[in-house]
């Protein structure tokens, strides 16, 4: 053993416990799918003699899984927060993103965002177990299946949890050379549908309204909200209408997604976005859509905490930094709600979201070794 793996920690053991998790394929949008995942952290939980309690939510998602270390304990404790769906769909680890190891980097299907973080939240339990080690605090495991789409069903739960909470460590992949998170914009979703009026492109183009028109100039008008000095930005990511080229198209809609860092930006955007009215003439415009993340914004109890854990990761060779950026997760509801969270502390990685999604191997033991040394200290 050494200072910076007291544990005896090896990353080949590491890897092939992600990678049992890795080719369980759970993207958000497959319920059963992700079912099965959670049924193997839920096995891992029950192994390590955690009180195991599993939730369905509402909106056609996964379950979530809770364990506690000590549930008769009421002293706030320290939330793990994960999420195990991801955004590949199935049969992505068969086709353009296998399970594979090349040089430092180990590729698959969540591997970073965030199957390996999460795993290694459940197995720095188990390695203080097996030092026969305990906890500074009780500690909460909560697994989420929803948060690629927003975490709309497993929002309450996660809040819920947090206000038991002294502390909360989010297992989101390490970014940019190994940072942790301690700052995030929040953001919003929302739907804009347009309804003009059909008519005939050649017989009657006259006595149509054009609902595509209407809706290229609210996405010009909604882009231009877009204001990088106040850090806020607006995408209209995706859109649609019409139904025949020879028909004046009566419906329309887009998709738009809101980023913003402050409460205030947040409640100022919202409104304005819901509050959009018609531009052209006999049409209407109709926005649905909520803030679906609040600001994650680093204040004295974050830093703190931060502070913390650099000190730690110091004494085993380990400069951790953070840095704040503009993803969401589900660290943007424990943080609104005051409660110390220190996110990005899982595999260290890049390639999110893509066919280039992978992890560093060989920063799989300090990693690891950090959040045991976090679950063991914070008190």
């Amino acid at each position: 053993m050494s200072s910076s793996n007291p544990y005896d920690l090896d990353s080949g053991s590491l890897l092939d416990g992600i990678r049992d998790w890795i080719e369980i394929e759970s993207p958000s949008d497959e319920p059963a799918a992700v079912n099965r995942m959670m049924d193997r952290a839920q096995d891992e939980l029950e192994e390590l003699g955690l009180a195991v309690d599993r939730f369905q939510l509402d909106g056609g998602v996964g379950d979530a899984v809770r364990g506690r270390t000590a549930p008769g304990d009421d002293r706030p404790g320290v939330l793990v927060l994960s999420h195990l769906d991801t955004v590949h769909p199935l049969g992505t680890l068969a086709g353009p993103l296998p399970f594979k190891v090349e040089g430092d980097r180990a590729y698959g299907p969540g591997i970073a965002d965030m199957k390996g973080g999460a795993w290694m939240g459940i197995n720095a339990l188990r390695v203080l177990r097996r030092a026969n080690e305990e906890t500074g605090l009780p500690v909460t495991i909560l697994l989420t299946p929803d948060e690629e789409l927003g975490s709309t069903a497993s929002r309450t739960l996660i809040e819920d949890e947090a206000r038991r909470a002294r502390y909360a460590l989010v297992t989101e992949p390490g970014r940019g050379g190994g940072r942790c998170v301690t700052g995030r914009r929040g953001g919003g979703r929302y739907r804009m549908d347009v309804k003009g009026r059909a008519a005939h492109s050649g017989v009657a183009h006259q006595d149509g309204r054009s609902a595509v028109l209407e809706l290229a100039r609210q996405v010009i008008r909604l882009e231009a909200m877009t204001d990088y000095d106040r850090d806020v930005s607006i995408n209209v990511g995706t859109i649609g209408g019409g139904t025949k080229n020879n028909i004046v198209p009566a419906q329309a809609w887009a998709g738009i997604d809101l980023r913003v860092s402050t409460a205030e930006e947040a409640e100022r955007m919202n409104a304005e976005i819901l509050g959009l009215r018609p531009m052209g003439k006999d049409v209407e415009v109709t926005v649905t859509g909520f803030l679906t993340r609040p600001p994650f914004t680093k204040d004295a109890g974050i830093d703190a905490l931060y502070r913390r854990a650099r000190s730690l990761a110091e004494e085993i060779d380990l400069d951790l930094r953070d840095m704040a950026t503009g993803g969401g997760s589900d660290g943007n509801f424990t943080a609104a709600l005051g409660i110390p969270t220190l996110d990005g502390i899982g595999a260290d990685g890049a390639g999110f979201h893509t066919h280039d999604e992978h992890i560093f191997v060989s920063r799989l033991v300090p990693r690891q070794t950090l959040m045991i040394r976090l679950l063991q200290s914070l008190g």
